[in-house]
């Protein structure tokens, strides 16, 4: 018999709508719902993010034998990105930023996941299932 290799890619664009209020433009209700929705996701992978880089400090350190809770659950899009954030994967994440001065919040902020993201590490094997 032989095995087959099963794989998964997945692309995600992260962009949030923190620059809503920066528009100038009057924001719809329904939209500013989902805007609020997705900064909530934004918000629940970062403490995601945050989690799995202190995980993988403690780890390298032994520190702690105490498993650090991660709370992929808490939003939909951590859920179903748990195996690309710290499983059996290898992930890529680019983080795009602003040179300009009227972007410096959101420009902070994406390198700050990226300094977090940087710190985790998965160990990547190959899937195989039986025919």
């Amino acid at each position: 018999t032989q095995s087959v290799k099963v794989s998964k890619i997945s692309l995600v664009d992260l962009a949030g709508s923190e620059r809503a209020s920066k528009s100038g433009v009057q924001v719809e209700q329904a939209r500013f719902r989902e805007g609020c929705n997705i900064n909530k996701s934004l918000s629940t992978l970062g403490l995601v993010i945050s989690a799995l880089a202190t995980r993988q400090s403690n780890e390298n350190s032994l520190k702690s034998t105490k498993k650090t809770f991660v709370p992929y659950r808490d939003s939909v899009l951590t859920w179903l990105l748990k195996d690309s954030l710290g499983g059996n994967s290898f992930t890529i994440m680019l983080a795009t930023i602003s040179p300009a001065y009227d972007n410096y919040e959101e420009t902070i902020s994406t390198l700050r996941y990226a300094d977090q993201a940087k710190k985790i590490v998965n160990h990547a094997v190959i899937n195989e299932d039986e025919p």
